[in-house]
């Protein structure tokens, strides 16, 4: 599998994700984290799995099965770089000039 690393903002949009649901029905929490969990997996064995988005900073998406959210990812030299955890209808694309 290709190591990846996680932004810190993409950490930080799942933590915030993963405790709106938890407070809001408990157990969906993990299972939100779960889910992200396994859709990097699937995206480290087949990193060209997500869609392709064009910009200054090309970057793929992969839908997370079962929630309303996509990984925004940049396939690199050496690993996988997440860029976010993003709602997918909340702010389009916001992330795509992160570094």
């Amino acid at each position: 599998m290709t190591p990846f690393q996680v932004s810190e903002p993409a950490a930080e949009e799942l933590l915030e994700a993963v405790r709106w649901y938890e407070q809001r029905r408990p157990g969906w929490g993990g299972k939100l984290f779960d889910a992200v969990t396994h859709t990097i997996e699937q995206i480290q064995q087949h990193p060209e799995i997500g869609a392709l988005r064009s910009g200054r900073l090309p970057s793929r998406q992969f839908r997370v099965q079962g929630f309303p959210y996509r990984v925004a990812y940049r396939i690199r030299q050496h690993d996988i770089y997440v860029v976010a955890v993003a709602h997918a209808s909340r702010r389009p694309e916001y992330w795509k000039d992160r570094r």
